[in-house]
C-alpha cells in the first residue's frame, strides 16, 4: 500500500495539473492521506514565479521530513523544471519530476529514477490527459500551455516551454464530460490562453464560438489575457452571452510606458486603460482584476509614481502585486539598476491599498443590485449557510441552509457586506 499527501502551489494552471496527479496516482493504487505522519510520499507541486515561492517550497519539503523522517519527498513543478539536477543536493529532497513528467506520476516513482526531467523546450505539443475530478464546485481546464514571449523579468517560459494548444475537439469533449458530472461553470486555464490556437491558424475567440454551439455548459469564465489579446470583436462576442461571466483579468505588470519597455510588453498604457474603458461601457459591473510588479529593474520614484497615478485613475476592480523578484536566466537580471527590496515592499504596499479602495467601490455598486450565484458544493464553514460566486466573481454568503440548491444557479439580491464578506437574499 502507498500513501501519499499532496500540495500545489502557484497557478490555477498548476492547481489544475495537481489534480491530475492524484486522479493519475489513485488510479494506480495509491491512497491519499492528510497527513505527514500517515503518508509514503509528499508531492509538491511547485511554483518558480519568484524568489519567495522557491525558498517557500524548500521550506515545505524541510518541514515534511521534520513531521516524518521516513517519508519520500518528490518535488515537481516549475521549481523543479527549472533547477532540475541542483535540487538533490538537498538532503531533504529524493525525487525531482518535470512538469510534463508529473502527469504520469505514478509510472516515475514506481521506476525509482531520481530525476526525470526531460527539455521541456524540446514539447511541440500539447499533453492530453482527461479530467474526472468532481470535488470542487467550478471546474478548471486546462486548454493551454507555455508561452513564446520571453519578458524580461519571467522565467515561466523555461519552465513551461513555448505556447502548444489542446485541440477544439479534446476541449469540447471535456466541457461535455464535465457538464454531464454536474458542473454549471468551467474556468479556462493556461500559461498564456490568449496564444490558443496559433498553431492551428485559429484564435481563442473561434474557440468561444465552438463552446457556446456545441456545449450545455451554464456559464464560462476566462483566465488571464493580455491587453492586446482582447479585440472588439471577442468584447462584442461576449458582450452577447449569456454563459459568459463578465471576469476579466487583464495581464498589465506596469502602468508605466518605460517600464513595460524594459519588461518587452508589447503594448502601451494608453492601451489598456482604453480596454478598461471599453470594458465597463460595454458590461454592466464587470470585474476588471490585474497583476502588477513593482521594483523592476531600473524602475525608478518617477516611473512608480506614473505607474500609481495611472492605476488609481484606472477603472480596475481588484490589483494583485508584488514585488519584483530577480530570475536567474532573465534579461532582468542582468540590470545593474537593481531596486532595494525595502523600496519594492513600501511600492507594493501603495498599490495594495489602491486595489483595497477600488475593491470597496466595487462592492458597494453592487449593493442592491441582482445577480446570477452559483451555489457551492460546500457550505459557509464559520456560519452553515450557503455561499456562492456571482457571475462578476464576488463571494456571497446566502440567506439560506437549503441544502438541495448545493451546486445550482439561484438569483439573488446583493444585501451588504462587513469586512468585504458579501450577504445576499435569494430571490423567489
Amino acid at each position: 500500500m502507498k500513501r501519499f499527501l499532496i500540495h500545489t502551489m502557484g497557478c490555477k494552471s498548476n492547481q489544475f495539473e495537481g489534480t491530475l496527479i492524484c486522479e493519475n496516482l489513485l488510479k494506480n493504487g495509491y491512497i491519499q492521506v492528510q497527513k505527514f505522519e500517515d503518508a509514503d510520499f509528499y508531492i509538491l507541486n511547485s511554483c518558480s514565479v519568484t524568489h519567495k515561492s522557491d525558498n517557500e517550497a524548500l521550506y515545505l519539503l524541510r518541514n515534511s521530513k521534520h513531521k516524518n523522517s521516513n517519508i519520500i519527498n518528490v518535488l515537481t513543478g516549475c521549481f523543479a523544471q527549472v533547477e532540475k539536477e541542483n535540487l538533490l543536493e538537498y538532503d531533504f529532497i529524493d525525487f525531482v519530476v518535470g512538469n510534463n513528467e508529473k502527469l504520469s506520476m505514478a509510472n516515475v516513482l514506481d521506476s525509482n529514477v531520481k530525476i526525470c526531467v526531460s527539455d521541456i523546450m524540446d514539447r511541440k505539443e500539447f499533453t492530453y490527459v482527461p479530467i474526472t475530478d468532481t470535488l470542487k464546485t467550478r471546474a478548471s481546464l486546462k486548454i493551454q500551455d507555455g508561452c513564446n514571449n520571453r519578458c524580461s523579468y519571467c522565467i515561466i517560459p523555461f519552465a513551461r516551454g513555448n505556447s502548444r494548444s489542446a485541440d477544439s475537439k479534446f476541449i469540447i469533449e471535456q466541457i461535455n464530460n464535465l457538464v454531464d458530472k454536474g458542473y454549471k461553470e468551467i474556468v479556462f486555464t493556461g500559461i498564456h490562453i490568449g496564444l490558443w490556437g496559433n498553431e492551428f491558424g485559429l484564435t481563442l475567440l473561434d474557440l468561444l464560438k465552438k463552446v457556446e454551439e456545441e456545449t450545455q455548459v451554464v456559464r464560462y469564465r476566462l483566465g488571464s489575457l493580455y491587453p492586446n489579446e482582447i479585440s472588439d470583436e471577442m468584447l462584442q462576442f461576449l458582450s452577447q452571452s449569456d454563459k459568459f461571466c463578465p471576469h476579466f483579468h487583464l495581464s498589465l505588470q506596469s502602468a508605466c510606458d518605460k517600464t513595460l519597455r524594459s519588461m518587452n510588453r508589447h503594448y502601451t498604457v494608453d492601451d489598456f486603460l482604453c480596454l478598461i474603458d471599453k470594458i465597463n461601457s460595454i458590461f454592466k459591473l464587470p470585474f476588471i482584476g490585474s497583476d502588477i510588479i513593482v521594483g523592476f529593474a531600473g524602475e525608478t520614484d518617477e516611473d512608480f509614481e506614473v505607474t500609481r497615478s495611472n492605476l488609481e485613475k484606472s477603472g480596475l476592480t481588484q490589483i494583485h502585486t508584488f514585488p519584483y523578484s530577480i530570475r536567474k536566466g532573465t534579461a532582468g537580471a542582468l540590470s545593474e539598476y537593481q531596486i532595494d527590496d525595502s523600496v519594492k515592499e513600501t511600492r507594493a504596499n501603495i498599490i495594495k491599498a489602491i486595489s483595497a479602495e477600488k475593491y470597496s467601490r466595487f462592492i458597494n455598486k453592487n449593493i442592491g443590485t441582482k445577480a446570477r450565484v452559483l451555489v457551492e458544493k460546500h457550505p459557509d464553514k464559520a456560519s452553515g449557510y450557503l455561499k456562492g460566486v456571482t457571475d462578476n466573481y464576488l463571494t456571497v454568503v446566502l440567506n439560506s441552509k437549503d441544502y438541495h440548491l448545493l451546486n445550482s444557479i439561484v438569483y439573488a439580491k446583493m444585501s451588504g457586506h462587513i469586512n468585504g464578506k458579501i450577504s445576499a437574499s435569494i430571490m423567489e
